[in-house]
């Protein structure tokens, strides 16, 4: 099983447009296997330090394959909404992992 953090910045004043965004893609997981594990909008107050800034939106998603995350990440459906994340979104971090034990 592999998991993907995606620490999600958002520009100021697009909120709207992100959550159009993520309303229509976030169904998509359970096309290619994937699940939404956590979905975490953090409060300044709980990050106790940064060097990259706050957060908006901290995802933790799973996919049995990496070929299921591709099949996810290159979905017709999902790119044709690509413009609403590109409009809302200042950066994002993604990292890839695996559970340990």
């Amino acid at each position: 099983m592999l998991y993907f953090t995606q620490i999600l910045f958002v520009n100021e004043g697009q909120e709207a447009v992100f959550h159009s965004f993520e309303d229509r893609v976030l169904p998509l997981l359970q096309r290619h296997r994937g699940e939404l594990l956590y979905r975490v909008r953090p409060l300044k107050p709980a990050v106790v330090a940064t060097a990259m800034g706050y957060p908006y939106e901290v995802h933790l998603v799973t996919f049995p394959t990496m070929a299921d995350f591709e099949a996810y990440r290159d979905d017709p459906e999902r790119l044709q909404h690509m413009p609403l994340k590109n409009q809302s979104i200042a950066k994002v971090l993604l990292i890839k992992g695996e559970q340990l034990s």
